[in-house]
Parts: C-alpha cells; structure tokens; sequence
C-alpha cells in the first residue's frame, strides 16, 4: 500500500483478502468528539507532547492498516549500524508485542536460524492464514491445544 497515493475510494478494502485494511472516517485533529480523549486538541504545549513524533496520523478520507511498527524497526536498525553490530535477537518489539503480559505476540528475524521466532516457526503447530492463495504473508499463527488429556488407549 502506497499511503501517500491513497485518495479514499476503498477498493484496496474491498480486495484485501485478509480484511484488515480500515477507512479513517474522522478527522482527529479538528472533530469535536474526540476533545476530551486526543491532547494533540488542546491547546497548551504540554497536551501536543503526548503525540509520538514518529507516527504519523493522517487525515480523514484514506485507508489505514498495521505497520508492523516500521519507526520502530528502523530505529533499530540505525542504532546497530550506528554501533556497527548486526541487530540482535529480541532487541527491536512492536507495540503490540512490548503491551503483550503473556508474550503470545513474538517479533523476530525469520531469516536467522538462531532467532526465537525461527524457533516457533518450526513448530508443528505453526500455520499461514489464506496459505492456499500464495499471499506469502509475514505473520505466523500457532494453533491453540485444546485437548491437554493423554488419549486413552486400550
């Protein structure tokens, strides 16, 4: 998705075959309702410093759909090219993986063989969603145990 080109017509919606791209309908900035909830509205400096600088939120009419936290990986990357090491394992987390209690959501290197990601992908539990279609998707799943009985076997 190129996001600079969007102009809100919603087909790339409407083909998405994981049905994860949303339209933004409001405009946080200037809307009325959201006063209250976004401090970007208010009108002191101190409200504004809430904002995180690195993303960007973008006006009413475009479609939107996860980054996978790119600013995140991209600092990252500049911090151990900067320090002239390869990244290492478990240093770059995105959002949802730092807010996660339980460590369900992992964030890795697939390509390095020694990751904890490349660990779980080598679970037979693991699965691709729409495999069937070739979409060669980035995100893994793993299936949940739902039977922890031993079978019975007579």
């Amino acid at each position: 998705m190129v996001y600079n080109r969007c102009v809100g017509t919603k087909y790339c919606a409407n083909n998405c075959p994981y049905k994860v791209r949303r339209f933004n309908w409001f405009n946080y900035y200037r809307d009325e309702k959201f006063l209250e909830v976004n401090p970007a509205q208010q009108s002191n400096e101190l409200g504004r410093m809430v904002l995180n600088p690195d993303v960007v939120v973008r006006s009413r009419g475009v479609m939107e759909k996860c980054s996978l936290c790119v600013q995140r990986i991209q600092v990252g990357k500049l911090k151990a090219k900067l320090e002239s090491r390869p990244i290492k394992d478990g240093e770059i987390k995105t959002a949802c993986a730092q807010s996660c209690p339980t460590d369900a959501i992992v964030f890795g290197n697939v390509n390095d063989p020694e990751s904890r990601v490349a660990e779980l992908i080598k679970d037979e539990r693991n699965y691709l969603l729409l495999a069937d279609l070739d979409t060669q998707p980035n995100v893994f799943y793993m299936t949940k145990v739902r039977n922890k009985d031993k079978a019975i076997l007579e």
